[in-house]
């Protein structure tokens, strides 16, 4: 039983929507009322708020690496293996996505994906973070630069994580944030996808 407890764990982590939780007490709208009604940073920055969008990236990411962290401390000494912490990832991005404390309606999880890759590679977490902040800062579109990340991980999966489950992992976790970016390819295709920091408007 220990390793269903385990991912479970993880799955529980994942489910802290920082989104949610810093915008209220900051004092500002739930993030899922507004823009994308998306709760991430990014849709956190639509209010003008940077401070409450940072705490969010932050937060988000930190549960991510917290939650894989925990796992490699913890399957060692319980006996287990790599697959068991690359279950834990995955747990993670599905606690993020579908948050057991906000009626399951979570966030697309490019934040929390990043800490979890800095966990489990240091060196794979800042290659792909590098790449989604070059695009960001070149598109000025945050979900096309999520997404390409999103393409790139499976190859540094591939080169830089040898540990048994680990590149199935990455795979799924992109895929994830391939399909919850669904309504965003559709507006990319479109023309029609926001910028970063666009503000959301103003309710009539």
């Amino acid at each position: 039983m220990t390793l269903p407890i385990l991912v479970l764990a993880a799955y529980l982590i994942g489910s802290l929507s920082f989104a949610v939780i810093v915008s209220k007490l900051m004092g500002l709208a739930d993030p899922r009322s507004y823009g994308s009604n998306n709760p991430g940073a990014t849709n956190v920055l639509r209010t003008g708020n940077k401070k409450a969008a940072a705490l969010t990236l932050l937060g988000d990411a930190f549960k991510g690496w917290l939650a894989v962290f925990l796992a490699q401390l913890a399957a060692p000494r319980l006996g287990l293996g790599d697959q068991a912490i690359a279950l834990c990832a995955v747990a993670a991005t599905l606690g993020h996505m579908w948050p057991v404390f906000f009626g399951f309606k979570g966030g697309k999880g490019v934040a929390t994906a990043l800490g979890i890759l800095l966990a489990l590679n240091v060196w794979m977490g800042l290659g792909l973070f590098v790449i989604w902040l070059f695009m960001a800062k070149v598109v000025k579109i945050s979900s096309l630069s999520a997404l390409i990340a999103a393409v790139c991980a499976p190859v540094f999966a591939w080169f830089l994580l040898p540990g048994q489950g680990y590149f199935p992992a990455v795979c799924t976790i992109a895929l994830l944030l391939i399909i919850r970016h669904k309504k965003n390819i559709q507006g990319l295709l479109q023309g029609k996808e926001g910028k970063i920091g666009q503000k959301s408007a103003p309710e009539k």
